[in-house]
C-alpha cells in the first residue's frame, strides 16, 4: 500500500530526472528487479538491463527528449499510477511531439514496472 502524495512526488521526481537527462536518479527510483516494457514491445528486466535500454536516450542519441505530464491517475491502495504525457523530441532544428502513457507499479517507494504506450506523432506546425 502506498500514500497518494508519495506516489505523486515519485512521478514528479521520475519525470524531472528524465527531463534533466539524469539517468542515475531515474535508476535510483527503479526496483532492482523492475520491468520496463517499451512502446515498441522490447522488454528489459532488472536495473542493469533497464539502464542499458535508457542509455542512448539519456546520451542524446535521438536528440533532446522531454516529457510533459498532462494528467496523472493514482490508485494509492494498489500502488498504481497512470501518467498521460506529451513527449517532445528536438533534433537538427526540427521538433516532433506525440502523446503517450506510462503505467507504473510502485512498491516500497520504487518503481517495479514501467509500461510505456505511445500514439502516432503530432506534426510540428513549424514544418513546411
Amino acid at each position: 500500500m502506498s500514500d497518494r502524495a508519495a506516489l505523486e512526488a515519485l512521478v514528479d521526481r521520475f519525470t524531472a530526472a528524465f527531463n534533466r537527462d539524469d539517468l542515475d536518479t531515474v535508476m535510483e527510483l527503479m526496483a532492482d528487479d523492475a520491468i520496463y516494457d517499451e512502446f515498441n514491445g522490447v522488454r528489459s528486466v532488472g536495473r542493469e538491463a533497464i539502464r542499458k535500454a535508457f542509455e542512448p536516450q539519456f546520451a542524446g542519441a535521438f536528440g533532446t527528449i522531454r516529457f510533459h505530464n498532462e494528467d496523472v491517475f493514482i490508485d494509492a491502495e494498489q500502488g498504481k499510477v497512470l501518467t498521460r504525457w506529451v513527449c517532445s523530441l528536438e533534433r537538427e532544428g526540427r521538433r516532433r511531439e506525440w502523446r503517450g502513457l506510462d503505467i507504473l507499479r510502485v512498491q516500497d517507494g520504487r518503481i517495479t514496472e514501467k509500461h510505456t504506450y505511445a500514439k502516432t506523432q503530432r506534426l510540428d506546425l513549424r514544418e513546411p
